[in-house]
C-alpha cells in the first residue's frame, strides 16, 4: 500500500526521523566549523610576524582584533533572526567563500588599514557560518542539544588548536604571503558545506510537509521578564568567560616570551596545549549538561576555574604550561551549556539565539583583545594577566539562573 505524505505512517516516520542523532552530519558539521575556525585563528597566530613587519603596537594588535571580531559579531544575531524566518542553506558555503577571499588578501596585505580590511573580510565570513551550522547541528541532534552543540563547538576549538601549529610550521618560519596555502582548506570547506546544505534542504523541506509532528519543546513556565533577566546573567557569563579567553589567544604567546624567555615556536606550542584542552572541555561540557543539567555545568565551569587563574600569573613556566591546560578545559565545558540554556528560554529562535551568543563571544573577545592591548601598552603583559585573573569570579551569578530542566519535568 502506498504511503502518503500526510498518512499517519508518514507522520509517524518523520517524527521518528526527526527524534534520531545524525552523527555522521554532525561529525561532518563540525569539521567545517573546525575549518572555519582554524582559518580564522591563522591571523592572530602570526600577529608577532605582523607586529615587526609593519611596527605596530599592541594597541593596534588589539584593533586588528577588534575589526575582525566586530565583523563577526555585529552581524550574526541578524543573520540569525533573518534564517530562522527564510533558513537558506547554501549560505554556508558562501561564508567560506568571504573566509577564503580575506584569508588571500591577508597574504598580500602591505600595509595596517589593508589587514584591517581583510580580517573584517574573515569576519563577515564567521557571521555568515556560524548562525546557520548551529541550526544543522540542532537538526541534527535527535533531542540530545547538549551533545550535538558539543560536538559541533568541538570542531571549532579543535581548529582553533590546530590553526596556531599550522602556522607556527608554514607560515613563522617563511612570511607572511605562506598564509595563502590555507585557501585551500578553505575550498575544501566550501565543497563540503554545500553537500551539507543539501541534507538541510531536503530536512527543511521535510519538516515542512509535516509540521504536525516537528519536535515541540516543553514550556518552562517563565515570564517574559524572568526569560530577559536569565539571558541577560548568559549574557554577562559569556563576557567573562571570553575576555579572559582574549587574554589567552591574543596574548598568551606575548606573555610567555615576555616573562620566560621562549622562542615564538616555542610559545605557540603551549597555546596549542592551551587550546586543546578548550577542545577536550567543549566536548565534555554538552554532555555533561545534557545528563546533569546545564546550570550545573555553568557554574563549575566559569566559577570553578577562578582558584587556577588566580594562580597562573604567579607560576614557573612548568606549572604555567599545566594551569593553561586545566583553566582550558575548565573554562570551555561553559559555552555549549550556555548556548542549549537559552535556546530552551527561548525555544524555536536557534538561529537568533546561536548568533547572539557566537557574535556576543566574538564581541567580547575583540573588545577584550583591544582594551587588554591598550592596558599592556601602558602597564606590562604580565599585569595584564594578573587583571583577567579575578573575570572568572563573575561566575557567582549564575547563581542567579532558575532551574529549567525541574520547571519542565514538572510541565510535562
Amino acid at each position: 500500500m502506498k504511503t502518503t505524505l500526510n498518512s499517519p505512517t508518514a507522520n509517524i516516520n518523520t517524527k521518528q526521523i526527526a527524534q534520531q542523532t545524525i552523527f555522521s552530519v554532525l561529525f561532518t558539521i563540525s569539521f567545517t566549523h573546525l575549518l572555519n575556525d582554524m582559518l580564522q585563528s591563522v591571523v592572530p597566530s602570526v600577529y608577532p610576524i605582523i607586529k615587526q613587519r609593519f611596527h605596530l603596537t599592541f594597541a593596534q594588535i588589539g584593533l586588528i582584533t577588534l575589526t575582525y571580531q566586530l565583523t563577526a559579531s555585529i552581524l550574526q544575531p541578524f543573520v540569525g533572526f533573518y534564517t530562522d524566518r527564510k533558513p537558506r542553506p547554501y549560505s554556508l558555503a558562501i561564508g567560506m567563500g568571504f573566509t577564503l577571499t580575506g584569508l588571500l588578501a591577508v597574504s598580500f596585505a602591505a600595509s595596517f588599514i589593508n589587514i584591517l580590511l581583510a580580517v573584517s573580510l574573515i569576519g563577515i565570513g564567521s557571521s555568515i557560518f556560524h548562525p546557520e551550522s548551529s541550526r544543522v547541528a540542532h537538526l541534527a541532534s535527535g533531542g540530545k542539544r547538549g551533545l550535538a552543540q558539543s560536538i559541533f563547538q568541538l570542531g571549532g576549538n579543535a581548529g582553533s588548536a590546530i590553526g596556531p601549529l599550522l602556522a607556527a610550521i608554514i607560515v613563522v618560519p617563511y612570511g607572511q604571503f605562506n598564509i595563502i596555502w590555507f585557501c585551500l582548506a578553505a575550498l575544501v570547506g566550501m565543497i563540503i558545506l554545500a553537500g551539507i546544505a543539501k541534507w538541510y534542504r531536503q530536512q527543511l523541506d521535510l519538516r515542512a510537509r509535516n509540521k504536525s509532528t516537528a519536535a515541540i519543546d516543553t514550556p518552562h513556565g517563565l515570564s517574559r521578564n524572568r526569560v530577559l533577566f536569565s539571558l541577560l546573567i548568559l549574557l554577562v557569563l559569556v563576557f567573562s568567560k571570553y575576555f579572559y579567553l582574549a587574554s589567552m589567544t591574543s596574548y598568551y604567546t606575548f606573555y610567555l616570551i615576555d616573562k620566560f624567555h621562549l622562542s615564538l615556536q616555542q610559545s605557540q606550542i603551549y597555546l596549542f596545549a592551551f587550546m586543546g584542552a578548550v577542545a577536550a572541555g567543549t566536548l565534555l561540557g554538552g554532555a555533561l549538561g545534557d545528563r546533569f543539567g546545564r546550570k550545573y555545568i555553568i557554574w563549575i565551569s566559569i566559577l570553578g576555574v577562578a582558584p587556577f587563574t588566580l594562580m597562573l600569573p604567579y607560576a614557573s613556566l612548568f606549572w604555567t604550561g599545566a594551569l593553561s591546560v586545566i583553566i582550558g578545559l575548565i573554562i570551555s565545558s561553559a559555552f555549549s551549556a550556555i548556548l542549549v540554556y537559552a535556546t530552551e528560554l527561548v525555544p524555536g529562535k536557534v538561529g537568533l539565539i546561536a548568533g547572539l551568543f557566537f557574535g556576543l563571544a566574538f564581541g567580547m573577545g575583540g573588545l577584550g583583545s583591544a582594551i587588554l592591548g591598550n592596558l599592556a601598552d601602558k602597564t606590562s603583559i604580565e599585569y595584564v594577566f594578573k587583571i583577567c585573573a579575578f573575570l572568572p569570579l563573575i561566575g557567582i551569578f549564575t547563581g542567579l539562573l532558575p532551574n529549567i530542566e525541574h520547571k519542565k519535568q514538572a510541565a510535562k
